[in-house]
């Protein structure tokens, strides 16, 4: 994986003024079609395109033909369309790969938004501007067209539509992937996110859309899904079971690398702030909201994880037992979910601290419920299994108000002011 990008986060998402952007003289969308071997296809699919932006596209635009090393008249013909169709340009790439080729050309664009579709064109053009609209007001990071949602029209066979179903299946059960299709071949992205992300997706070929949504979902870009209309092309070339062996390899290999905080998606965060959620409270300090939902979620997780183990622990070992074994795997998962999703620590650096902190909050909430359970025997002798539980969850919510106090400020402390004065004394 690369992991070389050199930037900070993400500046906060602006709406683009048209005005501004005319001056500097680029356009405002540059759509790729990459090809491979398409000389009969390409010139019709460019035409069409470039009829309906200029029909219907209110800013400056740009369609970049992306040729994939084609062996046939594929060069020819885009070499043909650019010297003669206005805002039309070609780029020759010496090796296959259509993740090879977005990125090359994305990299190289100066359009403030990047959009890519299939020279097919199976999607409906109508969904090119709902696409990049939300883009273009600093609504959205990505945006992709998607057949799987509720309102979108696709005609397709059965087969096809049967594995577009199980990939994304596969991507939701194996990478927590929330959005509807990762392969359909219509997609945007705002520059400066692509010049951050692109750097952190390995893959060069089918699976690159995936990996670079998953990777900007996990990120917590947004991400904006349109309704498409979608007509199946009978002639495509893709070959559909060397493209899923492929997908499930990058399945495997983005899961393993998230799995072990092996990609530095900090660089990718948006600053606090540019989501309302995330705007101050008056008297409250600043990410105390958020971590406090987050910190109510992961606990009532935790607590729902803890009681279940302790119900199977007690069924072959004594009340004691049973609640510090299910205590201690509760909370070290409690730690690692409330790293990542709570006060949002990134990779591995800091990890193993950060767990032996956690066992020492784990140790004074084991002293609390412990000592619960200690005080409800001497005075009951043989409690009944709901009562220990009733117990054991008042004795519970009170160390989750400290574990939260102690979590906030020793084992996840918010540095960010401290570093932030430093700077401002150098």
């Amino acid at each position: 994986m690369r992991t070389d990008t050199p930037w900070s986060t993400l500046p906060a998402r602006e709406h683009l003024l048209a005005g501004a952007v005319d001056a500097a003289g680029a356009p405002v969308l540059d759509v790729v079609v990459p090809v491979f071997n398409e000389e009969k296809d390409l010139e019709p699919c460019v035409r069409r395109l470039h009829e309906h932006l200029v029909r219907t596209f209110p800013y400056p635009f740009r369609i970049t033909v992306a040729d994939n090393a084609s062996t046939d008249r594929t060069p020819q013909v885009a070499a043909r369309l650019a010297a003669t169709v206005p805002e039309v340009c070609s780029y020759r790439l010496e090796e296959k790969g259509r993740g090879r080729a977005l990125r090359t050309v994305w990299s190289h664009s100066d359009a403030p938004v990047l959009a890519y579709m299939d020279v097919d064109l199976s999607t409906d053009l109508n969904a090119l501007l709902p696409l990049v609209a939300p883009l273009i007001s600093g609504h959205s990071d990505l945006a992709i067209g998607s057949r799987l949602a509720r309102s979108s029209r696709v005609v397709r066979g059965s087969k096809r539509e049967f594995i577009s179903r199980a990939y994304n299946l596969i991507l939701r059960s194996s990478l927590a992937a929330r959005f509807s299709d990762a392969q359909c071949g219509f997609k945007a992205i705002r520059r400066e996110v692509a010049q951050r992300l692109l750097p952190m997706v390995e893959d060069t070929g089918w699976f690159f859309d995936t990996e670079m949504l998953v990777l900007a979902e996990r990120a917590g870009l947004r991400i904006h899904e349109v309704p498409v209309d979608w007509v199946d092309d009978p002639d495509s070339t893709v070959h559909i079971v060397r493209t899923a062996t492929d997908d499930l390899k990058g399945v495997w290999r983005v899961g393993r690398a998230l799995a072990v905080g092996a990609l530095p998606l900090d660089r990718l965060a948006r600053p606090f702030g540019d989501d309302p959620r995330d705007r101050a409270l008056p008297g409250v300090p600043g990410g105390l909201a958020r971590q406090l939902v987050g910190f109510c979620v992961v606990g009532a997780l935790s607590t729902l994880f803890y009681l279940v183990l302790y119900s199977l622990f007690r069924m072959g070992f004594g009340p004691q037992f049973a609640n510090g074994g299910a205590l201690l795997v509760s909370a070290v998962a409690n730690t690692a979910a409330n790293r990542r999703l709570t006060f949002r620590v990134r990779g591995r650096s800091g990890a193993v601290r950060h767990q032996a902190q956690g066992l020492v909050v784990f140790a004074i909430g084991l002293a609390l419920t412990s000592g619960s359970l200690a005080a409800l025997g001497s005075a009951s002798g043989s409690p009944s299994h709901g009562t220990e539980l009733a117990v054991l969850i008042t004795a519970n919510l009170a160390a989750t108000v400290l574990r939260f106090l102690l979590f906030r400020a020793w084992v996840f402390p918010d540095r960010s002011g401290s570093e932030h004065e430093l700077r401002n004394v150098r």
